[in-house]
């Protein structure tokens, strides 16, 4: 197995307290047939030192500057640069277990092209882990046990950006990193999700996933919730939208008066549906919210479901199963 070669992309940016360890779990990886393509985007801290001293001393690291500006650059640069059958991503803040790429490239040889290799992730960090992210590890982890991650493809991103394998060509058939379109973890998600390759179940814990005040994913605006949903809305739209169904929306927060205000721009036809009484009747954008007692009228729904409560959902869940209701055909968790 360990004749095919395995390319590893990192974008960095001011990671030098990380970034070390980063490339010594890198160094210590059980399978030793991989090149490293490593792109410094615009780092103003000691980063690219650091990673120069490591480049010099290992000749299957390859250090680049990004020619541009941001990770999808940096990304289209390292791809661009890779020569391996294989590709992974890597972020240069986190530690792979010894044995990652390992186990994701014998999963993925053993399956073939037209599947994704992926693995559990353990979030980590000094401060603490907040129950939010200790929450979305555990649904995550769960969901890449059994393989069935692009089933909840609508809720958020499925795919962990940097625990993934595939091979080239598949990573190709979807256009790799070109579209500039952020989250671009998630909208390459989508994509994977599109070409319709078959996750590959594992219960290994492969990926340790820091977490901190200043990581990228916290403070860039790229990846702001207002970035979430239209990208959400433009794939169902796409992919999963059944024409011959009533479109319905559940819920009247933010994200359900967002959709609704989407759909209207659109000209698309749909019904509105909440529980709070202080908006059931109202008028907003020129839709008139319905109870949701007011569901059982409607025939043929496929639903967007914007209702946030865990409770909720779960009695929603419970409710849809009952009608023999299936995911995606019927309805899709936007939250």
């Amino acid at each position: 197995m360990q004749n095919l070669l395995i390319s590893i992309l990192i974008p960095f940016k001011n990671t030098e307290a990380f970034i070390g360890g980063c490339l010594k779990s890198i160094i210590d990886q059980t399978y030793t047939h991989w090149e490293l393509i490593i792109i410094d985007d615009n780092s103003t801290d000691n980063s690219f030192s650091v990673v120069d001293d490591f480049a010099k001393n290992d000749e299957r690291i390859t250090l680049l500057k990004n020619s541009g500006s941001g990770i999808i650059d940096a990304l289209q640069l390292a791809f661009k640069t890779s020569s391996g059958a294989l590709i992974t991503r890597m972020d240069s803040d986190d530690l792979m277990q010894p044995n990652k790429l390992e186990v994701l490239a014998g999963n993925l040889l053993n399956h073939g092209k037209g599947y994704l290799s992926v693995g559990l992730v353990n979030y980590f960090s000094a401060e603490g882990i907040k129950a939010g992210y200790k929450s979305y590890e555990i649904w995550l982890n769960t969901l890449t046990k059994k393989g069935t991650n692009f089933s909840e493809i609508y809720k958020e991103c499925v795919i962990p950006s940097p625990c993934w394998m595939i091979h080239r060509t598949d990573l190709i058939a979807c256009d790799a990193f070109n579209p500039n379109k952020y989250p671009e973890d998630y909208d390459l998600a989508f994509r994977f999700y599109k070409h319709d390759f078959k996750c590959i179940p594992c219960d290994v814990v492969l990926h340790d996933w820091r977490d901190y005040g200043h990581r990228t994913s916290r403070t860039d605006a790229h990846y702001a919730e207002n970035h979430f949903i239209p990208l959400k809305l433009d794939y169902f739209l796409e992919l999963d939208y059944n024409s011959k169904k009533t479109l319905v929306v559940w819920g009247a927060g933010n994200k359900g008066k967002f959709i609704a205000k989407s759909l209207v721009e659109k000209n698309m036809e749909f019904e509105w549906i909440c529980d709070n009484p202080k908006k059931i009747g109202k008028d907003i954008y020129g839709k008139i919210l319905r109870p949701f007692c007011d569901l059982d009228a409607i025939e043929n729904t496929q639903s967007i479901i914007t209702v946030a409560n865990k409770e909720a959902q779960f009695e929603i869940r419970a409710y849809l199963s009952k009608l023999k209701m299936k995911s995606l055909d019927d309805y899709v968790f936007f939250c």
